[in-house]
């Protein structure tokens, strides 16, 4: 249960990170593609927060050299692609299909805990063994 409550914390702060970048994005830049431009930068910096969370909190992993820790952190990437998938589709139907600026985020939001829940699978299984 512990696991439990530190992932989704960790998977919550990684969100508002994800949200808050995207926010950020899109108050500075409203011209073309930017919700797409805003999607991608708030994928990134979450990403980096998760997985400096995930590798020392999570799977206690300690790297032995900084080529480990960046292919390390490219797997990670990697079995991030798909859940990367699950939270932009869910993000971009809640955005198509709703009206209002909050339907973005909302799906955001759902995408990204699907997203979350998946990977820490992936991730145990194939990137922190």
């Amino acid at each position: 249960m512990k696991l439990v409550l530190k992932y989704s914390f960790f998977a919550f702060l990684a969100t508002l990170t994800n949200i808050g970048t995207q926010y950020a994005s899109l108050s500075l830049y409203d011209g073309t593609f930017s919700l797409y431009v805003a999607m991608a930068l708030g994928t990134l910096t979450g990403l980096v927060v998760k997985y400096t969370l995930d590798k020392r909190y999570i799977f206690y992993f300690e790297v032995r050299s900084k080529v480990e820790n960046v292919s390390k952190f490219i797997l990670y990437s990697f079995m991030g692609i798909f859940t990367t998938l699950i939270f932009w589709g869910t993000e971009l139907l809640f955005h198509f299909s709703f009206s209002g600026p909050w339907a973005k985020y909302a799906g955001a939001i759902t995408g990204l805990t699907i997203g979350y829940v998946t990977k820490y699978h992936l991730d145990r299984r194939y990137v922190f063994r």
